[in-house]
């Protein structure tokens, strides 16, 4: 699905993520929609934020993998500006806690190439309450 580089847009991607779990049977407010709705929030976030280039939209991808996890991935149109994990010290800072949200609540994630131009950030999130530690 393809987004307006902006905070309407950010929250569009969200709202949408959340129904198409729905569809694959993963009820709003339930611990797996939960998770990806926040993980979408703060990738889209960034992506908006950290990624923006004027004319350029955003990117988001949600699968669901046969093995028990869903992939998210967040393309921009920023190459150069490749995602670094903040610090959990980071006292009363408004921001820059993001990716840390991620990386605790996705098996794992990390940064790829985009062809073209830009990047992909993507997280796999597990289905299975055991592997979430819920």
């Amino acid at each position: 699905m393809q987004f307006t580089s902006s905070r309407r847009g950010a929250r569009l991607a969200r709202l949408l993520a959340v129904r198409r779990l729905e569809t694959w049977g993963y009820p709003p407010g339930r611990a797996v929609s939960l998770t990806v709705e926040t993980v979408v929030a703060e990738l889209c976030a960034n992506a908006v934020l950290h990624g923006r280039v004027a004319g350029r939209d955003f990117h988001l991808a949600v699968r669901l993998r046969v093995d028990g996890l869903i992939r998210v991935e967040v393309a921009d149109a920023r190459r150069e500006r490749v995602p670094v994990l903040g610090r959990a010290d980071a006292g009363d800072a408004e921001s820059g806690r993001g990716l840390l949200l991620v990386e605790a609540l996705a098996e794992r994630w990390g940064v790829a190439e985009r062809r073209g131009v830009g990047k992909i950030v993507w997280c796999e999130i597990s289905t299975e309450p055991a592997r979430r530690g819920t």
